[in-house]
């Protein structure tokens, strides 16, 4: 008999693979993208300035420059200018994902998913290359082009989301979605290596590689992507990511049960394995997409859907302020930061993986989110009054981005598509990328104002302030999903005083 691990991944072919791989990659790119804006403000900042502000800094601010392109009188206006462009980018990014998830489950997800790529690549070198090489700068013009970049950029997430919904299905979801939910954090560390790498020669080079790779990117997608079993002609049971042998359907079923699994409890694959369908098989009947509004009133997308605005507010806060706030608040040099940085996405890779596998063995996911939202609090407190040593800061780092950016990571992956494969569809399974939409818009509404009050509360409090702003907003979203902790953990109770008895 083969080990229980072999049987696992028999049910997964090299089909899966790619799909993981392609889709993990996308957003890798994506945000390898953002990254590299959040990692050259200061750089931007002292060239939108005049010389006097820019003394340090004579190979990023010729005179002639400033003579005729001065934008702002001094940095602090910059930096506000800076604050309101991410804004801008993600209030646009939130709108384009209620429509894009909507889209996305109309239309084929590799044109979607392509279209986002590569036009949110050639966005991004017309706004850091393009205006930097003719020495172009204007304000309407930057805002014009982010609001543009935050329309296309969110085409990506709902398909790449939806896409790996069709392959992966509940069984292991949690662990398999946390282990790609890593796409974001790799893609921050991607994108702070490779803004540091070429930073020397000027923030427009880092605009320039990142454009370039994010292009390839789409296409390699556009050619490469497979966006569901049936396009291969796997059995239609592949969906739903059945193991090999499955003798209890109910003991670890995560949050919501999938409909599927039941409506195609008649097919046939061989002991569970996938088979190729015959060439006699009837096609399955194509399933209407859901609405937008039903969609919002599904069980569980509306808390969720809230506590990941509070959340996505304090993850997006340390994306785009962290490396500003180490070179400013501690001195360092903006190469230095943007590495420390890095620590960050390595905690929310660590936590998304294992919060994930934990949820799995539970069968709930709402009890893990909060034990780790708690101990983010305390981890937010204690980096908040981290000393001057980078050691002991990127320890601390790496422990806030494990309880931050762990739940995050759930939240707006394996979560969102428990939430478009509940049993409330009724057999309308089009959903995923509309309820993915949905929850990742919701939080990117909630992050776009936070940037707004970040830069507002840090510019007349202090830094200290901000941290206590996050420490509230994480509270918040434990509030917002306490029925569910409330009904999971009562849930995970009764089960376990029912085996008591039985043994």
């Amino acid at each position: 008999m083969s080990p229980p691990c072999c049987g696992f991944l028999a049910q997964y072919t090299h089909h899966h693979l790619v799909a993981f791989l392609l889709t993990f990659f996308s957003y890798v790119l994506l945000h390898a993208s953002r990254k590299t804006f959040s990692n050259v403000k200061v750089s931007i900042s002292a060239q939108w300035t005049p010389t006097v502000q820019n003394v340090s800094l004579p190979a990023f601010s010729p005179i002639k420059t400033w003579e005729e392109n001065k934008l702002f009188a001094d940095s602090d206006e910059a930096t506000m200018f800076l604050g309101a462009l991410d804004t801008i980018f993600l209030f646009s990014y939130a709108i384009g994902l209620y429509v894009s998830g909507v889209v996305g489950d109309r239309m084929n997800l590799r044109y979607v998913l392509t279209f986002g790529l590569c036009g949110s690549a050639i966005v991004e070198f017309v706004f850091g290359t393009l205006t930097e090489w003719l020495q172009f700068y204007n304000i309407y013009l930057y805002c014009g082009l982010w609001v543009l970049n935050g329309l296309l950029q969110s085409a990506v997430w709902p398909c790449v989301v939806a896409v790996m919904g069709n392959w992966f299905g509940k069984s292991g979801r949690g662990f398999v979605f946390g282990i790609w939910s890593a796409c974001a954090s790799v893609g921050n560390i991607l994108g702070a290596f490779l803004a540091s790498s070429v930073l020397k020669y000027g923030y427009e080079y880092a605009f320039l590689v990142t454009s370039l790779v994010q292009f390839a990117g789409g296409v390699v997608v556009f050619f490469g992507l497979l966006t569901s079993p049936k396009e291969v002609g796997l059995c239609l049971e592949t969906e739903t990511g059945l193991s090999p042998v499955e003798t209890d359907r109910d003991s670890h079923r995560p949050l919501m049960s999938d409909e599927e699994e039941e409506d195609r409890s008649e097919e046939v694959c061989d002991g569970g394995y996938y088979t190729i369908q015959q060439g006699d098989t009837e096609p399955e009947e194509s399933h209407k997409a859901i609405g937008f509004c039903q969609a919002f009133s599904l069980p569980g997308v509306l808390p969720y859907s809230l506590a990941y605005a509070c959340l996505k507010l304090v993850n997006y806060s340390f994306f785009f302020w962290l490396p500003f706030y180490l070179s400013r608040n501690f001195g360092w040099k903006e190469a230095e930061a943007d590495r420390l940085s890095v620590w960050y996405d390595v905690g929310g890779i660590v936590g998304g993986t294992i919060q994930g596998l934990v949820s799995d063995c539970l069968g709930k996911r709402a009890p893990v989110l909060a034990l780790s939202l708690l101990l983010a609090m305390g981890s937010l407190v204690g980096y908040s009054h981290s000393p001057p040593d980078q050691v002991v800061n990127g320890a601390l780092l790496a422990a806030t981005g494990f309880f931050i950016g762990g739940p995050s990571n759930m939240i707006s992956s394996a979560i969102s598509a428990d939430l478009g494969r509940q049993e409330a569809l009724r057999g309308s399974q089009e959903a995923l990328a509309t309820v993915t939409g949905i929850v990742d818009g919701t939080g990117s509404i909630g992050a776009a104002a936070g940037q707004y009050f970040v830069s507002l509360i840090e510019s007349k409090l202090g830094w200290m302030c901000v941290f206590y702003f996050f420490i509230v907003m994480t509270g918040g979203s434990i509030l917002f999903i306490s029925p569910l902790i409330i009904t999971e953990s009562r849930t995970l109770w009764r089960d376990r005083q029912a085996r008591r008895r039985q043994l």
